[in-house]
């Protein structure tokens, strides 16, 4: 099995950085080749660009791609599928126009000029709106169009919104809300081993801002315990050995989320908890 993964730019370490952490390290000095074995006889990596990824999946080049999912819906390429958001990378595809011009609502834009780098999703978005505007294709400097007369609004990516506040811009509409996903041919879905880095991505994914509790505590305010660990389900509970001040004693494991940690302990101690150890978890299979 292949995965085309992103060979720089913002998408590349943390792409890299996830799948070292669900397992597929990469080996033989991946930084400067154009293919990467993995600790994983059956898994490689393929190291390209990010816009060109959902095409090499498509043509069949790699089995499975990780880039943003604005690059997918881009692409169109019809016989992939979108399998798992990895939560980062997020982004806005949007429809903006000068802030002092008289695009105010997407009906404003019938028989205008709108330039984008996305001329496949604002075709679609377009469509989808009943408006008929022409549609530039440049390849950079987007908002900079509205301000040489080359067009009357654009379609383009925005993270903050600073780069349009810059320019003068206001956003009209949301096309689009983006982030890198997973995605794989439609005939590969299946595959067992796309199976298996689907459910490694998400365990890893799972396992963020969550924590593992352990504790002691008196086996008679075990109901009080279980009411202040806001966990995943109720917590584990096992007998231990040895009585403290003449109570029996169990063990008790949680899960729970990173936000709620420091309320957690002062309240578990409260009721009469020890011996109290947090630790990061960094894969969780639910």
């Amino acid at each position: 099995m292949r995965i085309a993964v992103p060979n720089k730019g913002r998408l590349h370490e943390p792409s890299m950085e996830l799948l070292e952490r669900a397992g597929l390290h990469a080996v033989d000095g991946a930084d400067r080749k154009l293919y990467a074995d993995t600790v994983d006889p059956e898994v490689s990596l393929l190291f390209a660009r990010a816009a060109d990824i959902p095409e090499y999946v498509s043509d069949g080049a790699a089995d499975a791609g990780i880039t943003g999912l604005d690059q997918v819906r881009e692409a169109d390429p019809g016989n992939v599928e979108e399998l798992l958001d990895l939560e980062f990378g997020r982004c806005r595809l949007v429809l903006a126009a000068p802030e002092d011009g008289d695009i105010e609502a997407v009906v404003d834009l019938a028989g205008k000029t709108v330039a984008t780098e996305f001329p496949n999703v604002a075709r679609r978005y377009f469509d989808e709106q009943g408006v008929d505007p022409d549609i530039v294709e440049v390849s950079g400097a987007t908002e900079l169009t509205p301000h040489v007369e080359m067009a009357d609004a654009i379609i383009d990516i925005t993270s903050t919104g600073t780069t349009l506040k810059v320019n003068r811009l206001a956003v009209v509409d949301e096309v689009l809300s983006s982030s890198v996903y997973l995605f794989a041919r439609e005939d590969a879905v299946d595959d067992p081993k796309v199976e298996q880095v689907v459910m490694a991505l998400r365990s890893v994914l799972s396992a963020d801002g969550k924590r593992y509790l352990m504790m002691n505590a008196p086996e008679d305010r075990l109901d009080e315990v279980r009411d202040v660990i806001p966990g995943l389900g109720g917590p584990t509970v096992m007998n231990v050995e040895g009585e403290t001040d003449g109570d029996e004693t169990v063990a008790v494991h949680a899960v729970v989320d990173e936000r709620d940690v420091f309320e957690t302990i002062n309240d578990l101690k409260s009721v009469g908890a020890s011996g109290i150890l947090v630790t990061e978890i960094e894969r969780l299979v639910e």
